[in-house]
């Protein structure tokens, strides 16, 4: 396959699994985190799926469009392992969804990041919280939920905070 298709077939899969979360969070009060603004176009969609909802943005440096960068007080600069530790008072039980775009295209890199979210994120979702993601996370107290048709196993992830 070729990397365009593949970057297509990514693409599809996260907006099939955004679409899902928002319908599978629609009755849960919260907050939604974007971890990786990237170029923006993820946290755009998210604006249009959840107009109704605050969205705090986590990313390292902006790199996006200007129409698609948050205003300061729902974007928090720096790296996952201090900005997440820094709001984990601020935003503990808070999260009714959070996407993770954090995949690097680097097995290793990809993998201890997914290790760190794993163990940092279960204090900041509330039950019934989807978290969306291009990595498996192992989060305790969620567990998996079958992806949106047309999305290939691994792909994509969804998790559902259960307890």
């Amino acid at each position: 396959m070729s990397r365009l298709d593949s970057v297509i077939r990514r693409l599809e899969a996260q907006r099939k699994c955004l679409g899902a979360a928002a319908g599978e969070i629609a009755n849960t009060d919260g907050v939604v985190f974007e971890l990786g603004l990237g170029n923006g176009r993820t946290f755009d969609h998210l604006r249009e799926l959840l107009p109704d909802r605050e969205i705090f943005v986590f990313d390292r440096n902006v790199a996006a469009h200007p129409s698609c960068i948050p205003d300061d007080n729902h974007l928090f600069l720096g790296e996952f392992q201090q900005t997440l530790v820094d709001v984990s008072e601020r935003f503990a039980g808070q999260c009714a969804l959070v996407h993770a775009d954090v995949g690097t295209g680097v097995e290793g890199s990809s993998r201890s990041m997914a290790r760190f979210l794993s163990e940092i994120l279960e204090p900041f979702l509330k039950n019934g919280a989807i978290v969306a993601s291009d990595q498996m996370f192992n989060i305790a107290g969620c567990e998996a939920l079958p992806l949106p048709a047309g999305v290939a196993p691994n792909r994509y992830f969804l998790l559902k905070k259960i307890r």
